[in-house]
């Protein structure tokens, strides 16, 4: 070949070399040599009309996608700094995931190499640089496992929350990608969080806070369970892992929450302890009850709740020291009442509140009356417990028990129209499936105080007619060596059964009796509504997508779901044992009561009519009252007829037209030793 050609073909190609510019690589941060400073930012970005919610959402930084935004109306937990994900650019797609065509750009210097002889750093492929391949290192500096995480944190920003747990949940179950499965399963946790899935996302943050402070995620997914606490009927599903962090220090906006949790689990604990006889540790508790309450300031909107928990605290130390010295007011007594006051002055009613803030206040401020009426009955200070009682406004949920147990400050007092006027609202056919045996049994006592014995007398027939069958059918459920889910299962049927508007026979209408019972316990009844709760979570997978239904991640949720089931119905099976042993030992109790009266009753006849006989027929114990129809301006006199009128609950007062011939001078005496107390 001539000189002149051979040139020319060295001329060509190193015009070749030259015009071949080096595709710009990133290798684990490390920049190449000539790359384009613009490459390190974002490739491509995309603007989207973001949809308006009804509360202040906050904008996720897209350099940290982890970084989380709260629910409408919930604050965000902010991320920690060191936890912001290396780069905010366009993940790619990973295999059976449609992503956004907007939002995921293919690289821009995604161009093919073969047949250029050359390696990622522009040399001549006879050079000893290694050459990269680019199934594990695109253009873009992101390795191929950072992209399949960021598809997942791409569709929850997009608000497609069952796709982005499914993808993030491929990323935990490869064990290859270990390095991020803690990230992975952040996203997957607050994906089921968006789907209305808490108890399931509970679970999820659990795993990651279980890995310890030291992991990535700790601190948010700790603030995350503030916002399940809220959304969960049952606050106590989350106490527990509450209380298995105590003793770290949680951001400054949680703080009273978090301290008015603990000591709910306190509470909680202690009431327990003191269940099963154990004193001692009953009492360390109430006093972190007590020492909790101290630290949250009178300002914050938690200080009424942990100052109710407080007088709670109180008044158990006070019972206790009564019990053990037999002092009628001591100090732990008098701080008790004191605490209960401070609640009811910040629970007043306040216009600026919202709906769901003037509920609750409403309904704390309620329990504080009901606590108030119930230290000043312990300490036999009758009027004032009515006064308490009656704050109790009408038709609320605590305004029944407030008027039974007004009815026994009533009798000690020697008010016993105003009493059997209560016992007649709770006896009205609005309130028949209420529980209270021992309305009977007062109502007995004060026929027989008044010397009608025949009426007292019919008062306890009908007493063992309705509640000795409840009786029998509780001590059989009692002896019966059932585990704790079989005592459960009992009332989960009763449940079922009503629910599903079933006909019920008579065990059946008495083990209904025993259901509402049994769930007046309110740790019982707060339980049960967990279970319920979950349930509902469990029939939600049901309503999904068949891609998500059918997934691998829903058959675990639903696995884990079981377990947590299981583990309620266990602890509700154990409580309701115990509500039902306590009920049965009550009713038993009550029986004998009514036995006593009526032999009490039987032995005041038998002496009437021996003494009619001594007298020859001319001795009477029963004689005429007068009595006055007069009411205030404010009210209308109407004789009841055996008739019940809504509008009328609440305002009966019996008149006692005849009784005992010494009752007057009686009744002034009970009032006058009342008012000495």
């Amino acid at each position: 070949m001539r000189p002149s050609r051979l040139l020319r073909f060295a001329l060509l190609g190193l015009a070749l070399v030259w015009a071949t510019p080096a595709p710009a690589q990133s290798f684990e941060g490390l920049d190449v040599p000539g790359a384009s400073k613009k490459k390190r930012g974002k490739v491509a970005s995309s603007k989207k009309k973001k949809k308006p919610s009804r509360g202040k959402k906050a904008t996720e930084p897209e350099a940290a996608p982890e970084a989380e935004s709260a629910p409408a109306g919930e604050e965000s937990p902010a991320a920690p700094a060191e936890e912001a994900s290396p780069s905010s650019e366009a993940p790619t797609p990973s295999p059976g995931i449609a992503p956004d065509p907007v939002s995921t750009p293919a690289p821009a210097a995604a161009q093919p190499t073969e047949g250029l002889g050359l390696d990622l750093t522009g040399s001549s492929s006879k050079g000893t640089a290694p050459t990269m391949s680019f199934d594990a290192v695109d253009v873009s500096g992101k390795t191929a496992d950072r992209q399949r995480l960021d598809v997942a944190v791409s569709l929850f920003k997009n608000d497609e929350y069952e796709q982005a747990s499914m993808s993030a949940y491929e990323v935990l179950q490869d064990p290859k990608m270990s390095g991020l499965h803690t990230e992975a399963r952040y996203v997957v946790a607050k994906a089921l969080y968006r789907m209305g899935l808490y108890h399931s996302a509970l679970g999820e943050f659990s795993k990651i806070l279980s890995l310890g402070p030291q992991t990535k995620f700790f601190k948010t997914s700790l603030e995350w369970l503030f916002f399940i606490s809220r959304k969960t009927k049952n606050e106590t599903v989350v106490l527990d892992e509450i209380a298995r962090y105590a003793n770290y220090e949680f951001p400054e906006k949680f703080r009273s929450e978090f301290r008015y949790l603990l000591a709910r689990y306190h509470f909680v604990r202690g009431r327990a302890l003191d269940q099963v006889g154990q004193t001692a540790e009953a009492d360390k508790s109430f006093e972190e009850v007590k020492r909790l309450a101290l630290t949250v300031p009178r300002t914050d909107a938690f200080y009424p709740r942990v100052k109710f928990l407080q007088g709670i605290a109180l008044f158990r130390f006070g019972t206790k020291q009564k019990s053990a010295d037999g002092r009628r007011g001591d100090t732990n007594m008098i701080q008790s009442i004191e605490a209960m006051k401070e609640v009811v002055r910040l629970t007043r009613p306040n216009a600026a509140k919202s709906g769901e803030e003037a509920k609750l206040d409403q309904s704390l401020r309620e329990l504080a009356f009901m606590q108030l009426a119930r230290t000043h009955y312990g300490m036999q200070q009758n009027r004032y417990a009515i006064f308490y009682f009656n704050k109790i406004e009408r038709g609320t949920t605590q305004w029944l028990e407030s008027m039974f147990e007004s009815s026994w400050a009533n009798y000690r007092v020697g008010q016993y129209e105003q009493a059997l006027g209560n016992l007649i609202t709770l006896s009205s056919p609005f309130f028949r499936e209420e529980y209270f045996p021992e309305a009977l049994i007062l109502k007995a006592v004060i026929y027989y105080e008044n010397c009608r014995y025949r009426e007292s007398t019919l008062i306890l027939q009908d007493f063992e007619r309705t509640y000795l069958p409840v009786h029998d059918q509780l001590d059989l459920l009692v002896k019966k060596n059932m585990d704790a889910s079989e005592y459960y299962s009992v009332l989960s049927e009763v449940q079922k059964k009503n629910k599903e508007g079933l006909e019920k026979n008579g065990t059946d209408i008495i083990l209904e009796r025993i259901l509402r019972l049994a769930l007046t316990d309110q740790d019982l009844k707060k339980t049960n509504d967990s279970i319920l709760e979950l349930e509902g979570e469990m029939d939600l997978f049901g309503e999904k997508k068949d891609t998500f239904k059918y997934s691998e991640l829903s058959k675990a949720l639903l696995e884990g779901l079981k377990e947590q089931r299981t583990s309620l119905i266990s602890r509700a099976g154990m409580m309701a044992k115990g509500k039902l042993e306590t009920e049965l030992m009550a009713l038993k109790q009550l029986l004998a009561n009514g036995l006593r009266i009526k032999f009490e009753t039987t032995t005041k006849e038998k002496e009437f009519l021996e003494e009619q006989l001594k007298a020859g027929g001319r001795t009477a114990i029963v004689k005429k009252y007068r009595y006055s129809v007069a009411v205030p301006d404010d009210q209308l006199y109407w004789p009841y007829e055996g008739e019940y009128w809504r509008d009328e609950l609440g305002t009966y007062q019996y008149t006692m037209t005849k009784g005992c011939i010494e009752r007057d001078t009686a009744n002034r005496d009970v009032q006058a030793s009342s008012q000495l107390r």
